[in-house]
């Protein structure tokens, strides 16, 4: 389908140069000399009704006239030819352009672009780099500017070159632009966690901070901060941080529980957290907290205990999760028959469950167990969420 759709536009845009042409000649009173076109235009489509497409985009291709009208198809023809993964033959096109001296400025930054565009997708970054930081230095427009440090960003991003990537983006990109904003404060994120591990805290939390400036929502920004204060073991201040986190985005609230209790426990303050998970329930009454504050108050005071809570919060909000833990609890509180009863429907949840995915790409639906950061698919930073509703949290 792909195929046959640019070799539509192949006829069209031959159709159409074809005609400038004429129109432009007959503006000079000069002879239209259209035979040779014609003669083309016909040996392409016999290659295409022999199915020959690749001789027949070549002979399409060497027809279109190239003039200041036909700039745009010869562009759209180049692009056409990377998206179909043949990035080489874009190249040769976008090149063939720019070797023409009768180019506007604006003309040669348009195809200076895609031409940087093609090195990226054949992974020649140094050369797209080179030519995206020229572009920028020198453009006379200013939308193709934004579009250089645009691409450029992503390019710096793909090298995990964070600060660079922040130079280029701030202070324009990220005014403008609530994605690019999400994007600085998690190179920063990046940069701290790189200086964590090279036992560099203070230059951390100076990019953490940073990144809370940059974007007041960012989530793992505030994580950090508060394994930072673990590292150190202030316990009570990463529980202040920790805190922070279901006001920035609730949808986060499952992934803060593991460093929350940890802190509680190493303060030996079961008490504390029981209260802490009780406000939470109340807030955000999401499966891993329910099952996280059950299992504390089993601990504290009984088994009993812990099956009224879970089963007066299904009664409110129905989870599979919170269903399967508390088929557990009565697996544990009987005998015999019942037991392998039980025993059996757990099999079935536990199986449900464990073939659910745990987090979700909110921008392009990926889905996998693992939190990341960067959904792998689509590359937007912060979209990828804990799962909600009936078989999520």
């Amino acid at each position: 389908m792909p195929d046959a759709l640019l070799l539509t536009l192949l006829l069209a845009a031959v159709a159409i140069g074809w005609w400038l042409g004429r129109r432009e000649r007959s503006k000079g009173n000069d002879p239209v000399p259209s035979t040779e076109l014609a003669r083309d235009y016909f040996v392409g489509l016999n290659y295409l009704l022999n199915d020959q497409q690749d001789r027949a985009i070549e002979t399409f291709v060497a027809a279109l006239e190239v003039n200041s009208e036909t700039i745009d198809t010869h562009i759209t023809l180049g692009n056409l030819f990377r998206a179909r993964g043949e990035g080489d033959r874009a190249v040769k096109i976008h090149q063939n352009l720019l070797a023409r001296p009768t180019l506007s400025s604006l003309q040669s930054e348009k195809v200076q672009l895609e031409l940087a565009r093609d090195f990226l997708a054949l992974g020649l970054l140094d050369r797209a780099e080179r030519l995206l930081k020229g572009l920028i230095r020198d453009a006379h427009d200013g939308e193709g500017r934004l579009a250089a440090k645009r691409l450029l960003v992503d390019l710096l991003e793909r090298e995990g070159e964070w600060q660079a990537a922040l130079e280029v983006a701030q202070p324009q990109l990220t005014r403008d632009s609530e994605e690019m904003r999400r994007a600085a404060a998690h190179w920063l994120c990046q940069l701290a966690e790189q200086e964590r591990f090279e036992a560099s805290p203070g230059l951390a939390r100076k990019h953490l901070r940073r990144a809370l400036s940059v974007d007041p929502r960012c989530v793992r920004a505030n994580l950090l901060l508060a394994a930072l204060e673990h590292d150190t073991g202030h316990y009570r201040q990463e529980i202040r941080l920790l805190e922070r986190i279901p006001d920035q985005d609730p949808a986060f609230t499952p992934t803060l529980l593991p460093p929350l209790a940890a802190a509680y426990r190493l303060l030996d303050d079961e008490e504390g957290l029981v209260r802490h998970l009780e406000q939470l329930v109340e807030r955000t009454p999401y499966t891993s907290v329910i099952i996280l504050l059950a299992e504390t108050v089993r601990h504290r005071e009984g088994l009993q205990a812990a099956i009224d809570l879970v089963s007066e919060q299904l009664n409110r909000e129905s989870s599979l999760g919170a269903l399967d833990y508390l088929i557990d609890l009565y697996r544990q509180h009987s005998v015999g028959e019942p037991l392998e009863q039980l025993q059996l429907l757990q099999r079935h949840t536990s199986t449900l469950l464990k073939a659910l995915p745990r987090h979700r790409c909110r921008r392009c639906g990926f889905a996998g167990e693992t939190l990341h950061w960067q959904c792998p698919r689509c590359r937007s930073w912060g979209t990828t969420k804990p799962i909600t509703g009936i078989e999520g949290e």
